[in-house]
């Protein structure tokens, strides 16, 4: 009878046993998929913010046409084009602005270019004028942001569209 009574703590100290190793890996699998989720926001505030420069340099058609959204400067910090008028390269510098401000303020290290590129791809680089080799009339938004805070796993999102 005393073998039976023993043999039962044995029973339940293995059961535990199983328990803590499934919840460890449930535990496992909770993070993963959070981190996963997280890169999944990134990417998703990335093309917003990729498609919301396109659609600036497309309502800006003066300085679409002339080139100055290709590696454009920033410039106008204020609220000057907002609430009144401005020219097409102080809008072109306004929006690169915002944008940028905007990409700093919704991504970590988040970064961005404007260029034409006759290969508009992100490639392997992290540096922000990769590929943009001003040949073409392709215009090209590419946004660089860090991944996971560190530095080192920086993810990339590019689109593209011709001038209209």
């Amino acid at each position: 009878m005393k073998f039976r009574n023993g043999f039962s703590l044995v029973e339940v100290l293995v059961a535990v046993l199983i328990l803590a190793v499934g919840l460890t890996g449930l535990a496992g699998l909770q993070i993963a998929g959070i981190r996963n989720n997280q890169t999944a926001y990134h990417r998703s505030v990335a093309t917003q913010l990729a498609y919301d420069m396109a659609d600036r340099i497309r309502s800006n058609q003066v300085g679409m046409v002339g080139g100055l959204y290709n590696k454009g400067k920033e410039g106008i910090s204020g609220s000057s084009c907002e609430s009144g008028s401005c020219t097409p390269e102080q809008l072109a510098a306004y929006d690169l602005k915002r944008w940028n401000d905007e990409l700093a303020a919704k991504l970590p290290g988040g970064v961005g270019v404007v260029c034409k590129d006759s290969t508009p791809e992100i490639g392997k680089s992290s540096e922000p004028t990769a590929a943009c080799d001003d040949l073409g009339n392709v215009y090209v938004v590419k946004v660089w942001w860090d991944d996971d805070r560190s530095g080192t796993k920086t993810q990339g999102f590019v689109t593209s569209f011709r001038p209209q």
